[in-house]
């Protein structure tokens, strides 16, 4: 084997955490991938994994090795596929996006740009977890919220707000809370994707201020959040654009507006090597104005109603 084709059989041994399952990965003999991650060892003259009976695992020299690897492949792999691509985008690339925002905001765009980029395939995974680009071999994620410091480049395209809000007959049944002090008066809706949440941030006097809450329904969907305020069962907090039709059609009312914390931005996140192929590079240039105007259209249906 050369050493690129080494480097494929140590990245895929290190994915799998097993030579075996890297060997039917890459359809080679177990003793081809056992010989090829020896030699490498061996050149290297560095340990890359502790072996034991019954599992393997990176040594630490094998975690740094691994990031350069896969960044070495990923970027021969982007600049063949950029001279094969020419003028004409072609080729697979992977989305990710939050669940309700991809689709509501990312899907009609995604299909939209197939429309017009027959040759190019869109893999998307629509999840509220936080995908690694590099671990998950992904080209462009759509993030809410503020980012960590990173090689990544990051193009804002609007903000959401968080937004406390119920139905106006629950309003009229139960009453308006003018404070946070008298939302212990209120039924509270939660959502929770692994714990329940214990308070909510607001900003009073131009300071935050954390309000202990106890939600009597908590749910582990937004939309259903959202279906048990406009159905009157009390008030919940979620993100601006995920009640953005309930709340034009008056199904649902803000509350407590004015200590609304500061907007969340979004942004899509791309890798730079990765945006320099064709078809990358056509997906964010079609998605970036585009979101940008859908958000700017949302903020002002939402001043509207504010």
């Amino acid at each position: 084997m050369d050493r690129l084709d080494t480097m494929r059989v140590f990245v895929a041994v290190a994915d799998r955490g097993s030579f075996a399952e890297a060997a039917r990965r890459l359809d080679l003999a177990p003793v081809q991938v056992t010989r090829a991650v020896a030699s490498l060892e061996e050149r290297l003259g560095q340990r890359l994994f502790h072996r034991t009976t019954r599992r393997i695992h990176l040594t630490e020299a094998g975690v740094r090795y691994q990031d350069d690897c896969r960044r070495i492949l990923r970027e021969l792999d982007d600049a063949e596929s950029a001279l094969v691509e020419g003028a004409e985008p072609r080729g697979l690339v992977q989305l990710t996006a939050p669940v309700m925002f991809g689709r509501l905001h990312i899907q009609p765009l995604v299909l939209a740009y197939l429309e017009a980029h027959p040759l190019v395939r869109v893999r998307v995974l629509f999840t509220d977890q936080i995908v690694s680009l590099v671990e998950e071999e992904v080209d462009v994620a759509v993030r809410i919220g503020e980012l960590p410091d990173s090689a990544l480049i990051c193009q804002p395209v609007g903000q959401v707000r968080r937004i406390l809000c119920a139905s106006p007959a629950y309003l009229r049944r139960r009453g308006t809370p003018r404070s946070l002090d008298q939302l212990r008066e209120h039924r509270l809706i939660a959502t929770s994707a692994v714990t329940v949440p214990r308070e909510w941030v607001f900003y009073e006097d131009g300071q935050p201020r954390s309000v202990r809450i106890d939600p009597q329904l908590v749910v582990n969907s937004t939309e259903a959040a959202v279906e048990a305020a406009v159905a009157g069962f009390g008030l919940a907090r979620v993100l601006s654009y995920q009640i953005a039709a309930p709340l034009g059609e008056g199904r649902l009312e803000t509350v407590l507006a004015q200590l609304e914390p500061r907007p969340l931005p979004v942004q899509i996140v791309y890798d730079e090597p990765r945006r320099r192929t064709a078809r990358v590079r056509s997906l964010v240039d079609f998605l970036v104005p585009r979101l940008r105007e859908n958000m700017l259209t949302l903020v002002g249906h939402e001043a509207s109603k504010s």
